[in-house]
């Protein structure tokens, strides 16, 4: 029999291996991090009354951010034990972090909201911390179920994403299967009226024509606006692949700059076309895409848009964004706040509807198909894989009756679902 010492000593070593792995991902990752996912370290604050949980030695006062990687349970011992049976301290704690840093900051928060809510639902059922990793389908479901009439599908599906990351993350199986699909069909017959969006109509052509008339485009700023603008729409981009979030927050890792390459081509039937890289997206991340900017028959056509801003605004150095414009004092980044605001500016004085940013991206896929474009080409265009495509297709249906004029007609829309269908035919 082995002697009780020894066995101690060991206990000891995996304790003592594992708290030093913990603090190791504890502390921000330096290897390979990109300047945006490195933060200013900041205290959690005294949570809201409906934000507190039960105290735990398993679930610290952290960040909603840092619950992921902060909040654990007794499975959460087993599994890094298990882990360190097979790989070295330092080599556990960059897998970890590697791990993390697949999910984007802003997702990361989505995620600890939702821990937060199961473990509250945990401790008012008086759920065993063994029993909450790896979680039950029954529990899973349980816990959905009791959010029903209260939150949106769309909550609850990032609450299980958060979930289901935290499964991973800890070595733990997930049930979401049956049961939990069954029980979420449930909650979004039942989502309450405070949760429903109103549903906001795209940008139109009107809109895209009425910057055109207002938009002073011997004006550095307004010459941006108008660029970002036609190839937000007719390049069907997500408006944070142009723009920066704050005059801040450029991070050439992930906003293209003015030193990236703008490629001008022409087709065989004399079609003139830009293209630029993006270094980041939100679907092939650090891979980028490229953006095509294709002169189309429009007086807001992209193509011409582009071009003139880099001339109106040529002076911007090489290392700003590239949709930055002139100043008196030099130049400045192109904000969405300023973007929108401007925008948002001109549509009110010409008495169309007030939009968000991606109602571009969406109002382009749908200008595009109603003249005519096949899917396939339009989900090129917006860099769509096939399947999510036809999702995005049954978005773009509901709006059809608030965003059709009379420049189509039921021809044309009957064409299109026409068009549709053989598309879904081939890829669903």
């Amino acid at each position: 029999m082995p002697d009780s010492t020894f066995l101690d000593l060991a206990d000891a070593s995996v304790v003592s291996a594992i708290a030093q792995l913990r603090d190791s991902v504890k502390a921000n990752p330096s290897f390979g991090v990109p300047p945006s996912a490195v933060h200013k370290l900041r205290r959690p604050r005294k949570p809201l009354p409906a934000n507190a949980i039960s105290s735990s030695p398993f679930r610290p006062h952290v960040l909603a951010r840092d619950r992921i990687k902060l909040w654990s349970s007794p499975h959460s011992d087993s599994f890094h034990a298990s882990l360190l049976d097979s790989l070295p301290v330092d080599a556990a704690s960059r897998l970890l972090n590697v791990m993390l840093l697949s999910v984007e900051q802003k997702t990361k928060e989505n995620y600890g909201a939702g821990l937060l809510r199961f473990h509250q639902f945990c401790d008012s059922n008086s759920i065993p911390e063994s029993s909450r990793l790896p979680a039950s389908e029954y529990l899973l479901a349980a816990f959905i179920a009791s959010w029903a009439g209260k939150v949106a599908e769309t909550t609850a599906d990032n609450w299980l994403a958060g979930l289901h990351f935290w499964h991973q993350y800890n070595g733990a199986s997930w049930h979401g299967n049956s049961l939990l699909r069954r029980t979420k069909a449930g909650l979004s017959k039942v989502v309450p009226a405070s949760s429903k969006r109103i549903r906001r109509p795209p940008v139109s052509i009107d809109h895209m024509h009425a910057l055109f008339r207002s938009l002073d485009l011997s004006n550095s700023f307004d010459s941006a606006v108008y660029c970002v603008a036609c190839i937000a729409f007719w390049s069907c981009c997500r408006l944070g692949e142009l723009v920066v979030p704050s005059i801040t927050s450029f991070d050439a890792l992930r906003h293209v700059s003015r030193s990236t390459p703008v490629r001008k081509f022409s087709t065989s039937s004399n079609v003139q076309y830009a293209v630029f890289h993006i270094p980041w997206s939100k679907t092939a991340h650090t891979d980028g895409e490229d953006i095509v900017a294709t002169k189309v028959d429009d007086l807001t056509n992209p193509y011409d848009a582009l071009l003139h801003h880099l001339s109106a605004n040529a002076t911007v150095p090489a290392d700003a964004p590239l949709f930055a414009f002139e100043t008196t004092e030099g130049w400045s980044p192109m904000t969405k706040a300023w973007f929108l605001t401007r925008c948002n500016d001109i549509w009110k004085s010409s008495n169309l509807p007030v939009l968000s940013g991606h109602c571009f991206r969406i109002g382009g896929a749908t200008e595009l198909l109603l003249r005519g474009v096949p899917p396939d080409m339009v989900a090129t265009q917006g860099r769509w894989k096939s399947r999510a495509f036809l999702e995005y297709w049954r978005r773009i249906e509901a709006i059809l009756p608030i965003f059709i004029s009379g420049s189509f007609n039921d021809s044309r829309v009957s064409l299109l679902r026409s068009s549709m269908d053989s598309f879904a035919c081939r890829y669903q």
